[in-house]
């Protein structure tokens, strides 16, 4: 017996993010950012659990079949990769190349490119920069944002090499030195860098107790895809204060 049915419409906007194999954070806070209704999907890239310049670097060779694999026949408004490393160390431009490869959006974005938005939105050109990876990794980081006009004049890590322990780091640590951090003086916000650092029930903790914005990773990357959708997410902090839903 066959019966007949009608379509429902595809749910548009939508978006899409390419997540790494190793991530524990990114799509659950992205989950709990964005208002339930959105047409969200999500897609995985091969990313090996040592963090190195050469490690994120291979990742490039993956992006296009991974965001081959986010459904067809959605609309994609926003397509997120979530790396901030892997931005800084492929370029920002190729991974929107590699990712509109496999599938078509008019925005792409990372990490990298959303705290520049973020900063930009902010007034901010300084930043106190907590990473939870080895020198060589953040380095890469510093330069990237350097080269756009964000000095990161403070700066710490965890010096952490595997990804496995970086997701472990809990919230007391996060917020006691991000707090140093801010105390050294000579910047005008904080970042907390890594999109599997669990930040986003730090934030504003962090702002309360440094005075300054805080911004995560996770957060400028919800913020950025959500103003290219028109959505207005739950954003924490004093980027998600008086939210915008149209991109520049």
């Amino acid at each position: 017996m066959s019966y007949p049915y009608r379509s429902v419409a595809t749910l548009d906007p939508a978006l899409g993010l390419i997540v790494l194999q190793a991530d524990e954070t990114l799509e659950g806070d992205m989950r709990a950012m964005m208002p339930l209704e959105t047409a969200f999907y999500v897609s995985r890239v091969p990313s090996d659990d040592a963090v190195t310049s050469e490690t994120l670097a291979e990742m490039a060779g993956h992006l296009t079949r991974s965001a081959g694999l986010l459904p067809h026949a959605a609309r994609f408004s926003s397509i997120g990769y979530g790396c901030t490393s892997g931005a800084a160390e492929i370029g920002s431009d190729r991974v929107a190349g590699l990712i509109r490869a496999g599938k078509s959006s008019p925005h792409v974005t990372n990490p990298l490119s959303a705290l520049i938005a973020a900063c930009e939105h902010l007034g901010v050109t300084r930043l106190a920069l907590l990473s939870p990876y080895v020198a060589q990794v953040s380095a890469k980081l510093r330069d990237a944002l350097a080269r756009q006009g964000i000095e990161t004049p403070v700066f710490g890590s965890f010096d952490e090499a595997e990804e496995a322990k970086v997701v472990r780091i809990d919230g007391p640590s996060i917020v006691s030195a991000a707090v140093d951090l801010a105390s050294r003086g000579g910047a005008e916000a904080v970042f907390l860098s890594c999109t599997n650092l669990r930040t986003l029930g730090v934030i504003d903790q962090i702002e309360r107790e440094t005075g300054q914005p805080c911004l995560s990773s996770n957060q400028v990357l919800a913020w950025h895809m959500a103003q290219a959708a028109g959505i207005t997410a739950r954003i924490p902090g004093r980027l998600g204060q008086g939210m915008v839903t149209s991109l520049k």
